[in-house]
């Protein structure tokens, strides 16, 4: 079974530092670019970063402004997201899902095959 384990979430205060995880399972993990969603209550889903296959190639939205780093070690079928900086307006559930489309469709969250099942992250100001 195709499996995306999100972890690391949790309470942290505003400036504070997380590392989520995401553990994949049952596909060829380095065969796909992974990416970092998240879906604030009452908000839609925003893309927060992707790295393509090889970890060479990343993406992040302007808005995030350096905050965020994605990378993946393919040894280990895992991707992860340190986040430092945190601000309230971050709060969110995070979640990571794996895609064969294209690099150029990583920012697009219908373009992924697989999804992880969510990591919540709450920032208290």
């Amino acid at each position: 079974d195709v499996q995306l384990q999100a972890s690391g979430g949790g309470l942290v205060q505003a400036g504070g530092s997380l590392r989520l995880s995401c553990a994949a399972s049952g596909f060829t993990f380095d065969d796909y670019h992974i990416g970092w969603f998240r879906q604030a209550p009452g908000k839609e889903r925003e893309g927060v970063s992707s790295i393509d296959n090889t970890g060479g190639v990343t993406y992040y939205p302007g808005f995030l402004k350096g905050r965020f780093t994605i990378s993946r070690d393919n040894a280990k079928n895992t991707a992860y997201l340190q986040m430092n900086s945190l601000k309230p307006e971050d709060a969110a559930i995070y979640y990571c899902a794996a895609t064969s489309a294209p690099w150029r469709y990583s920012g697009i969250a219908s373009k992924y095959n697989y999804w992880g099942q969510g990591t919540l992250v709450t920032v208290s100001s």
